[in-house]
């Protein structure tokens, strides 16, 4: 079982000053290695139908509409689950959540994997490499210990990868692009393909 998991807002509280008031994490579940690489190749071949650079990323907040649709419609067909988590700041209460980013970015990971209808065994976790080593071995710790994965087996692997060489990454941050979208009151149409085609297994809204 692979993993990808993204973002899409930004984990600061200074709401007054531009931080986005909801912040959400996604996670994309391939259950099968094989059907992942044939959704990362159908991603890398739309490249070339779009005529971008073989190393074109796909960011949600860097395309337009025209290359969200294609992205939505190609992949849509293959056996991936999506699973997210999304919070509305003005819902946190926390003063250690509100205070320190890393915190509250690693207590929402955690969150999302450790309600996860126990759909998640034994999974390869791919992250997005941000921040310093240092901050990564943290969320790693964190999670190792929080979900109490020695027993429980949540995970078995996880790694920092760098996006702009990982198309799976790339979706994980379309998908998560797509519920910020939608939960922000701005556009629907790209969640709602990804619901009609099956895909979405769950979007919990965090209280």
């Amino acid at each position: 079982m692979l993993v990808f998991i993204d973002d899409s807002g930004d984990p600061g509280f200074k709401l007054h000053k531009g931080s986005s008031p909801v912040f959400v994490i996604a996670l994309v579940i391939f259950d099968d290695e094989l059907e992942s690489e044939k959704t990362s190749l159908t991603i890398k071949e739309l490249r070339r139908k779009l005529k971008v650079s073989d190393s074109y990323e796909f960011k949600f907040n860097k395309t337009n509409r025209k290359f969200r649709n294609s992205f939505f419609e190609s992949v849509k067909r293959f056996k991936f689950k999506i699973r997210a988590i999304v919070v509305k700041k003005e819902d946190v209460y926390s003063q250690r959540l509100k205070n320190f980013k890393e915190n509250f970015y690693n207590y929402v990971v955690m969150q999302v994997l450790k309600h996860n209808g126990g759909s998640i065994i034994n999974a390869k976790l791919k992250f997005d490499k941000r921040g310093e080593r240092a901050l990564r071995n943290e969320l790693r710790v964190y999670l190792s210990s929080r979900l109490d994965n020695k027993n429980k087996k949540i995970f078995k692997d996880l790694k920092f990868v760098d996006s702009r060489q990982n198309t799976l990454i790339q979706l994980a941050d379309m998908v998560a692009g797509a519920i910020f979208s939608s939960s922000s009151g701005k556009d629907k149409s790209y969640l709602n393909t990804l619901k009609k085609s099956g895909r979405v297994e769950d979007i919990w809204p965090f209280k």
